[in-house]
Formats: structure tokens, sequence, C-alpha cells
């Protein structure tokens, strides 16, 4: 069940980020509120999942899912462009987050 918090809690972060995006850009109280109300509740939901998995699991994979998601927000969203070497920093993200996974101590 903590594998879970932790996926949600960085789905959260992801989307706080993609928010906090356009917060810079369109700023106004919904806006701010609610992604601060997001990195809150990313937070709790990653204290949470810590509460079985080790920090040196569960904050660097909380961590790698946020970049992975906040590269394909700004992709899918805003345009920003992904290069060979992007794609290849993500793919040593999810590597290094499946191994943290796989050699962790659960």
């Amino acid at each position: 069940m903590a594998w879970v918090i932790l996926v949600i809690a960085g789905l959260l972060e992801t989307a706080w980020a993609g928010l906090l995006k356009t917060a810079a850009a369109k700023p106004g109280p919904g806006i701010i509120a609610l992604t601060v109300v997001l990195i809150a509740a990313s937070m709790m939901a990653l204290a949470l999942a810590m509460r079985s998995l080790p920090v040196g699991i569960a904050y660097p994979v909380w961590t790698g899912i946020g970049s992975v998601g906040a590269v394909t927000i700004g992709w899918l969203f805003y345009g920003e462009a992904i290069s060979l070497t992007t794609l290849a920093g993500l793919a040593f993200l999810v590597t290094g987050m499946v191994l943290l996974g796989l050699g962790g101590n659960h």
C-alpha cells in the first residue's frame, strides 16, 4: 500500500508543478491556492508512504516521478521540446527508481 501512496504523492507533485507553471504565467488567487493545496497533499502522501518505506527509497522515487511527470506536462500542455538527451535522462531516472524499488528494504 505504501507504494501506491508514493505513486499518488508523485502524481500530485506532477500536478502542482504543472499548475505552478500556469500560476507563474497567469497568477490568480484560485490557481495559487490550488497549487498550495496540491503541494501540501503531495507532502502528506509522501510522509504517509515514508511510514513504511525508507527515506532513501521513497524520496528519490517521489522526486523521480515528479521529474518525469513535469517533463511530460511541459511537453503535452506547454509545448516544451524534449530532446534525445532529455529522453535519455528520463530513462536513467526510471531505471534508477526501479532499481531502488527492487533493492530496497521492504
